[in-house]
This record gives structure tokens, sequence and C-alpha cells, in this order.
């Protein structure tokens, strides 16, 4: 009995130090933008608590921090949704029809989404200037799409392979078509993996930094990454604690997301990995 109660204790203080390990960055980073002085750790610089610096992030024009959230979360969430309903097509298509090749096609897009984006920014440039789309929604939109959506086909493919075939046969019995099986029985079936992809393609796009520097020239498109970036020549130096405000405000929403869905995360994840 004492040993067993020695294991939980072992194992609760593992969990807890491993916790603590883990959001250690992040208390320094939300410390810090609480802090009057950045470099509050050194023995002459007390801790002074102060707002001044979140006030300044979300309050002051000449930041635009609130348009590269508002931005951030429009891209984002629309690059997601996108990304996964192809992702979702396809996906069916390859588990359920008979595609010719389906092996390579997959391998296929494995090899294409191994290019480093840096070897396609220019090219991605010249496009997107002769689209008209520099400085907009859409310039990010697609290129975010496209750069997810292997992952997100990889990761359905899986957890659609899980899902019983004899649930496309009843629907085809009871007159549904492919598109009305995918929407009625495999949609609500697959719902944790379907999440759980969207949720990794929201963080991607969400934390992207290349393409929306290279894309976009003001606050209108900008995102949060770029944003938080040239917070330096705003400034004239680096104002350690605008950037940590504003680095701990942005992290809230995907810490919230996590949080609330983590167990529909894990078992989309956990259900796409495990076979039978």
């Amino acid at each position: 009995m004492k040993e067993e109660r020695l294991k939980k204790i072992l194992l609760a203080l593992g969990a807890l130090l491993t916790v603590l390990f883990c959001l250690s960055p992040f208390f320094y980073m939300a410390l810090t933008g609480l802090s009057l002085h950045p470099d509050f750790l050194l023995p002459d610089r007390p801790l002074c608590i102060t707002l001044s610096h979140f006030h300044t992030v979300v309050a002051s024009d000449s930041v635009h921090f609130v348009a590269f959230l508002r931005n951030s979360l429009i891209i984002s969430t629309a690059s997601a949704v996108i990304c996964v309903f192809i992702a979702s097509l396809a996906a069916y298509a390859i588990t359920r029809l008979p595609v010719p090749g389906k092996v390579f096609l997959m391998f296929l897009v494995l090899a294409v989404s191994m290019f480093p984006p840096v070897s396609l920014v220019s090219y991605l440039f010249k496009l997107m200037s002769a689209l008209g789309w520099i400085n907009t929604y859409q310039g990010l939109i697609f290129p975010y799409v496209a750069w997810t959506l292997p992952l997100s086909l990889w990761i359905l493919i899986s957890y659609f392979a899980q899902v019983p075939k004899d649930l496309d046969r009843a629907g085809l019995i009871d007159g549904c078509s492919r598109l009305q099986i995918l929407v009625k029985i495999i949609f609500p079936v697959a719902a944790p993996g379907i999440f759980s992809t969207m949720l990794l393609a929201f963080v991607f796009a969400f934390n992207e930094f290349l393409f929306a520097l290279m894309l976009t020239t003001d606050h209108s498109a900008r995102t949060v990454p770029v944003g938080i970036a040239l917070f330096e020549g705003l400034y004239g130096q680096i104002p350690w604690g605008e950037i940590m405000a504003a680095t701990t405000i942005t992290t809230i929403p995907v810490v919230i997301l996590t949080l609330m869905f983590q167990r529909r995360i894990i078992q989309g994840l956990t259900r796409g990995a495990v076979k039978g």
C-alpha cells in the first residue's frame, strides 16, 4: 500500500514539475509584460507590477496591435476551414473511391510539402503582385491553404480509414450521393479528427511569419507575428515590455482553444493513428 502511494506521489510530482517546466516561458513572458522593468530578475531591479505595457499595446493608435490580431484571426480561421474542407474531400476520395495511383499521389503531396518556404517566396511574391493580392487577406489565405494542405490530408486520410465502409454502403442504399454521405455521415463520425486537424491548421497560419512579412505592407492585412517583430522600428529600441505584453495577449486565444477542446484533439489524433 505504501509503495502504491509513493508511486502516486512521485507521478503527481513528476507531472507537476513537467507542467511548471513547460509553462515557465509563458509565466516569464507574462511577468515581463506586467513588469515596469524588463530586467526585473537582476538584484537591483525590483519587480514592479504595471499594466502600462498592455495599455500601450491595446490602446495606442501607432501600434495597430488590435488590427494585427483581427487580421490573424480572420486569415487563420479562413485558411483552416478551407484547408480542412479540401483535405476532407481528397481524403474521402482516396479512402473510399478506386482512385488509380493513390499511394503515389499521397507521397507526391508529401514530397511537395518538403520544399522550404524561403525557396518559393520570391515566385509567390511575383504571382501575388500579378494578381494584385499584395497586402490582402486572400494573398495570405491561399498560400496558407496550400502549405497546410499536405499535413491536413495525411491526418484525415489516417482518420477516415478507420471509419467503417459499411456506413457508406448504408448511405448509398438509402439513396444518398457521395457528397451527402460525406457531409451527413462521415463528417459527424469523424468530427474529432476534423476538429483537431482544423486546430493544427489554424495554429500554423496564426504563427506563420515569412509569407506574412513578404506579402503585406501595412496593418490592413499584416498579421500578429510580423506586427510584433516590427515593434522595434516603431520605438527605436527593443521594447521588451510591449513585445511581451503583445505576445501574452496573442497566446491566450490559442491556449483557451486548446484547453477547451483538448479531449477532442487527443481523441481525433489517437483514433486516426491507431488501426482497428
